[in-house]
């Protein structure tokens, strides 16, 4: 496997308003929670290995179960989801794998079933971000948990 470069020390500017952005989404009106959630599941479907390992410490250090964190692959028959993160993580993988036909009439009714107009915007965009990155470390190769000490990852206490 040949080294890739660094993306994002060859557009600074780019990853910067990138991470603006994201930096953005920890305001929005979706909880942290379901944030967590989003940025796992959706990491998992692209096979993203440095993103779900930082969005799974960061879920453990802000108190997620490890149960859960570990259901999320499976949330569909897991008891451990209410129904709005569930219909956060239909939407989720409706988004991140788009079909040739989009998303579903029956997803969508379901996400807004739950979710008020605002939060169902705020939780597209936050599905955007973490495909944007998964692109990028995928493409990248990213080596996961190389920026647990920036990161403060190192305190999820993973064994």
């Amino acid at each position: 496997m040949s080294q890739r470069l660094n993306a994002f020390a060859q557009s600074p500017e780019l990853f910067k308003k990138f991470v603006e952005f994201g930096m953005l989404l920890k305001s929005s009106a979706i909880e942290s929670s379901i944030l967590s959630l989003v940025e796992i599941r959706a990491s998992q479907i692209n096979g993203c290995g440095f993103c779900l390992d930082m969005h799974v410490k960061e879920a453990k250090i802000r108190g997620e179960g490890e149960l859960r964190l570990h259901h999320v692959a499976i949330w569909r028959e897991s008891t451990l989801f209410s129904t709005r993160e569930r219909a956060c993580l239909a939407w989720t993988e409706a988004l991140t794998t788009l079909g040739a036909h989009g998303v579903s009439d029956e997803i969508y009714e379901r996400v807004r079933g739950e979710l008020s107009e605002k939060e169902i915007s705020d939780l597209s965009f936050a599905i955007m971000a973490i495909n944007g990155w998964n692109r990028l470390n995928v493409g990248f190769r990213t080596v996961p948990g190389s920026a647990d000490k920036a990161y403060g990852l190192d305190k999820a206490n993973f064994s």
